[in-house]
């Protein structure tokens, strides 16, 4: 059948980088697991956790027992050994501090550090594409004098920590102002205003700062020149062309602001009171709750991968050239193999 070899040259290629991916995936899980298992243990013995924190009166009975039940008593290799298999079979456990399974824990706060971190990348993503437009769409004097803003602001939004960003923002919009709430635990849709604006803002000035030099080389680029010289207007160009190829760089980079989002979410749902993952995650590390610990991190890790996964597919659908070097490598090669035929 005509086009046969070329569809099968295609599943293969696509079926290589499933499996690759699919190793990747496997590759982090176990290099977090065994980090985070390792570093709690470093840390303290995780009975205190079973035993209800600090202070516990237990007897040496008792201890022994819980040992026993919970596997402590056993070799580290062991237990370490016995972690991984239930990362493998999705068999996480108990909580030793909670008395509930790890899968129901991370099930009921996974939705929404999920939400607070797409949230946060969409508006981070609108701010981007914001400043960029005004950066390349800026003429004259005054022009300049807003780009200069513009990088100046960028600069300050891409270093700027979380926390301290975090306090000013319930400072002045919660304690002073009074216009939106300071917590965000309940089911109040102002509650989640401020943690996405706190989150989202120093990964908006990283991603503009792409997306703006981008554009600004875009729109010198051959393409739109020659869309200028056919008669379209420079919102024709910036919409259809040049913005397209701008958001490039930045796409790829998505799935890392993503997966950055997810640990920030740790500190953001901590300074504002919101249930969620990264609050859970903190409080389990802070009472060397194993299970829960590393069942979270694998959790972030897994969907870490899968979300940058679908950026390199996304990339590979918006940009065809990422498809066609070996296209290319192999039309090259056609007429040297002919010649030495």
């Amino acid at each position: 059948m005509p086009g046969s070899p070329a569809r099968r040259r295609r599943l293969v290629a696509v079926a290589r980088w499933l499996a690759g991916r699919v190793g990747s995936a496997l590759l982090v899980v176990w290099i977090v697991a065994t980090v985070v298992f390792f570093a709690l243990r470093a840390s303290g013995d995780p009975l205190e956790a079973i035993l209800g924190g600090p202070g516990s009166q237990a007897g040496p009975e008792a201890v022994a027992r819980a040992r026993e039940t919970y596997g402590l008593d056993q070799p580290l290799i062991l237990q370490y050994l016995t972690q991984l298999w239930r990362v493998a079979t999705f068999q996480l456990g108990d909580s030793y501090a909670r008395r509930q399974p790890v899968a129901d824990l991370i099930a009921d706060q996974l939705p929404g550090t999920l939400l607070l971190a797409a949230l946060a990348l969409l508006l981070a993503w609108a701010l981007a594409l914001a400043g960029s437009t005004i950066a390349a769409t800026a003429r004259g004097r005054l022009g300049r004098a807003a780009v200069g803003v513009l990088r100046g602001v960028e600069l300050v939004a891409t270093v700027m920590p979380q926390f301290w960003l975090g306090a000013v923002l319930i400072l002045v919009f919660a304690a002073s102002l009074r216009i939106l709430p300071a917590t965000s635990g309940g089911d109040d849709p102002a509650g989640l205003i401020l943690p996405v604006v706190t989150l989202a803002i120093p990964i908006a000035g990283f991603l503009a700062q792409l997306s703006r030099d981008a554009l600004l080389e875009a729109d010198r680029a051959p393409f739109a020149t020659t869309a200028r010289s056919r008669g379209a207007s420079e919102s024709r160009v910036l919409l259809h062309h040049t913005l397209r190829h701008a958001s490039l760089p930045a796409l790829s980079l998505s799935g890392w602001a993503f997966g950055h989002l997810l640990s920030g979410a740790v500190v953001v749902e901590s300074l504002f009171a919101r249930p969620g993952l990264g609050r859970l995650l903190l409080d389990a590390a802070l009472s060397r709750d194993v299970p829960v610990v590393i069942g979270a991190v694998v959790v972030v890790a897994v969907m870490y991968v899968v979300v940058v996964t679908a950026v390199d597919a996304v990339e590979l659908i918006v940009d065809p050239r990422l498809r066609r070097p070996r296209a290319a490598h192999a039309a090259e090669r056609t007429p040297e193999l002919a010649v030495g035929s």
